[in-house]
């Protein structure tokens, strides 16, 4: 029960590696927002995960709604203690082919979404002034380029940089901000990965899927429930001395 009393907000967090740390954390004894675009999926997982969830609908590129989040958390649990910027979307495509669309896109939500909820929730933090535990979500992918993979690459090397500028920033007032970078995990959004790199690499689907699963130095794709203890970790008491740092989660495949 490293987490018993905590009221969390995590968002994307109806399905997938969110819905794996909603699951972590409330059986660490904490209350946790299912905050997602798709309110009737969150619903869903707050049931299924019992009365320490609850559903809240939240679009991370709405300021307005943001702040609803936010304002959500507060008066149910009176105040956020942690908060994991979890949302996130993909696309790729050659260099030549990039649209402006799309990076911005990309960008509207993964740079965007991750700076303004974690403003949102650390200016409720130090409102109330009981500091706080931030984990931005990044990934393998922005510790390096890729060819078909620029802007989003791109996204998650600008989630690290704001980790570190926000840790250093909120620490004064005993927010730790730290980020989580994993490998390839076996989600819903691997099978838009899969099917992205079929199209641009000419590979049957599933192919991609399979490759990039062998070539994990631990011998198989992340699971969601991989990534959960580090969650767990970052948000507890044991993590208090940790600031501004991004660690890997990936079965071995990047060594920082």
């Amino acid at each position: 029960m490293r987490l018993e009393g905590k009221s969390a907000l995590i968002t994307g967090s109806a399905r997938g590696i969110g819905r794996a740390f909603a699951e972590a954390y409330a059986r660490e004894g904490a209350t946790v927002a299912i905050a997602d675009i798709d309110l009737e999926a969150a619903e869903a997982t707050a049931k299924a995960i019992g009365s320490a969830a609850y559903a809240v609908r939240l679009d991370v590129t709405d300021q307005a709604s943001i702040e609803a989040a936010v304002k959500a958390v507060e008066a149910r649990t009176g105040g956020l203690d942690i908060l994991i910027n979890n949302a996130a979307i993909f696309d790729l495509a050659p260099i030549v082919e990039i649209t402006r669309a799309s990076y911005e896109k990309l960008f509207s939500v993964n740079v965007a979404g991750t700076l303004f909820m974690l403003q949102a929730a650390a200016r409720s933090m130090v409102a109330r002034g009981r500091g706080g535990r931030i984990i931005n979500m990044a990934s393998q992918a922005g510790r390096r380029g890729e060819p078909l993979v620029a802007v989003y690459c791109a996204t998650k090397a600008a989630v690290i940089s704001l980790t570190q500028s926000a840790g250093l920033d909120l620490i004064k007032h005993r927010i730790n901000v730290n980020g989580i970078a994993p490998g390839v995990v076996d989600s819903d959004m691997w099978d838009q990965v899969d099917a992205l790199f079929a199209k641009y690499e000419n590979r049957p689907k599933g192919e991609k899927k399979r490759l990039v699963g062998e070539g994990v130095p631990y011998g198989r794709m992340g699971k969601p429930e991989d990534l959960a203890g580090m969650a767990v970790f970052l948000a507890s008491d044991e993590a208090e001395y940790i600031v501004a740092q991004t660690y890997n989660v990936d079965g071995g495949q990047w060594m920082s």
